[in-house]
């Protein structure tokens, strides 16, 4: 019935045939009995949209189904928030699962993190993991886990929390979450990457540790011409709270891709901070001026940490090529320099947008690149010399204990952070149009984000967190969370199988890379030979 119709008359055209009836009938209501003014000019508008969407070329689907066709895409508009409200499940990681996003919710507002009734995770799921307890649990007098970051060469070393803020830059968030996140970061002792928009006025106002990143752009230490400057380099690291300077090779969400802020969104502010031109378009370059070499790097680390006055200088990156990091650490020896730390970034990091393939298929995973940096510096025997932090979907406390039973010497979370603030997951960060006012310049909207009670939000997540951390690290019977290694967790294989995380990833014994490479991970026996410390390219 419904085909023979069709024939007749297009029925996807109904919409526009009830909106052009209809507007007809209340105007006859209008002009026969003065009512009816409303309906007409609504449906007037609805047949005039249904004629316009006749006549464009752009959209198929409105060409087809004029007028209600854009049901279409107000349901696409709003499909993230109907699945995140209504339809995903607690452990449903797309980034983050309601689960998570609860811990953090909870632990910032200084609400109970306690779930009654057991479980919701299946632990017979193949990939789960736990952390083994001990018979003789240990007694902790405090949370406040330190790590001292500083080689030979530093002569202010930073006595560093376990758990830090990542970079984000101010343009990326706004200038509320900026304060908030410092302020939180300051009451708690804790560390603030300033991500590589480099240091706003934002930064400064409540006095909170800093770790300085300097990306391609050079932002914040650049000439005219976007090349390094060594004095306006000094005159920002010789501040008092920078504690740490951090060289940005690669970022896990976009490793190897540079990036552009458009010239209307370099606000005053913006271009202030990052010592450019307000209203001009802001380029990061894929790769470094400064330096093209493994080699030159080293030297480059060597120079910003003399104009830093011998604060700690290290670099953070997403591990790609496996020959490329081999071939600093072939210049680390070469030159008997080394960075005080190196920071790796998962490709799981997610707070810089990015397109698609790179975000879902470039970058190592934080598992895989932590281990590799970790298992080199011991195969050279630099490990001791070299602190290790890293980044990619730290939220909990166990997570912290994975990463460093990986190899991590210390953790910093983003998103976590993020949560704390009052993130909702709304993934329009990118848009300028973040709903809770973090990941936005508009001025009316960032106002939605009051920062004291954000910055006892951001304290109160650190500090909740690092007690469970604590109360993790007396259950297996430690001291230290740098006493974690992978013998402490268990990962199920199988549904009959379960198998400690040290026999499952790759170890490298000190020294070995140094000798015979028999017996040694099938990447270090292919790649390592072919490294050189003069290029960052295969010998």
């Amino acid at each position: 019935m419904l085909d023979r119709l069709n024939a007749l008359y297009p029925v996807r055209y109904t919409a526009l045939g009830l909106c052009v009836v209809l507007a007809l009938l209340s105007l006859f209501t209008l002009i026969a009995f003065g009512i009816g003014g409303f309906w007409f000019l609504v449906f007037t508008g609805l047949s005039v949209l249904g004629v316009f969407d006749l006549r464009q070329t752009k959209s198929s689907v409105l060409r087809n189904y004029p007028v209600i066709g854009h049901l279409r895409f107000m349901l696409e508009k709003i499909r993230p928030e109907i699945r995140q409200y209504f339809l995903e499940g607690d452990n449903e990681a797309s980034p983050f699962s309601r689960s998570q996003r609860s811990l953090a919710y909870a632990r910032a507002k200084g609400e109970t993190d306690k779930r009654p009734f057991g479980t919701q995770v299946d632990q017979n799921a193949t990939g789960h993991e736990w952390l083994n307890h001990s018979m003789a649990p240990s007694l902790i007098a405090s949370h406040d886990f330190r790590v001292t970051i500083g080689g030979p060469g530093c002569t202010q070393p930073y006595e560093a929390s376990v758990f830090n803020i990542s970079a984000m830059s101010f343009g990326a968030l706004s200038a509320n979450a900026i304060q908030a996140l410092n302020a939180g970061a300051k009451r708690g002792g804790f560390a603030h990457d300033t991500g590589e928009g480099s240091i706003s006025a934002y930064h400064r106002l409540h006095g909170g540790d800093l770790i300085w990143e300097i990306g391609s752009g050079y932002f914040g230490c650049r000439d005219e011409n976007g090349h390094f400057s060594p004095e306006r380099f000094q005159a920002n690291a010789m501040d008092p709270q920078v504690k740490m300077i951090e060289i940005k090779l690669s970022q896990g969400a976009k490793p190897g891709h540079g990036g552009v802020l458009p010239g209307p969104k370099v606000t005053p502010e913006i271009a202030a901070a990052r010592g450019v031109i307000a209203g001009q378009d802001c380029v990061s370059p894929a790769a470094h001026s400064a330096f093209s070499t493994p080699i030159e790097l080293m030297h480059f680390i060597v120079r910003l940490r003399e104009l830093a006055g011998g604060k700690p200088v290290g670099f953070k990156l997403c591990i790609g090529h496996p020959w490329e990091w081999f071939a600093i650490a072939k210049a680390m020896l070469a030159t008997g320099i080394t960075p005080d730390f190196i920071v790796v970034d998962g490709a799981e990091g997610g707070t810089g947008a990015a397109p698609l393939e790179f975000t879902d298929h470039v970058g190592a995973p934080l598992q895989e690149g932590l281990r590799l940096v970790h298992n080199t510096l011991v195969g050279v025997n630099l490990r001791d010399r070299i602190k290790i932090g890293c980044a990619g979907k730290v939220i909990s406390a166990f997570d912290i204990v994975r990463a460093m039973a990986i190899g991590a010497d210390w953790c910093n979370s983003a998103r976590g952070f993020m949560f704390a603030l009052g993130c909702i997951q709304a993934q329009s960060c990118h848009t300028g149009q973040c709903p809770t006012g973090v990941t936005t310049q508009d001025p009316v909207r960032q106002q939605a984000l009051v920062v004291p009670d954000k910055a006892e939000r951001v304290f109160q997540f650190h500090q909740r967190t690092l007690m469970a951390l604590q109360e993790l690290i007396q259950a297996a019977g430690l001291q230290h969370p740098a006493e974690i290694t992978a013998h402490h967790l268990v990962r199920r294989v199988s549904q009959n199988e379960v198998r400690l995380l040290a026999n499952l990833l790759p170890e490298t014994l000190p020294g070995a890379l140094l000798h015979d490479l028999t017996g040694q991970h099938k990447v270090f026996s292919t790649y390592w030979p072919q490294a050189h410390a003069d290029r960052f390219g295969l010998a």
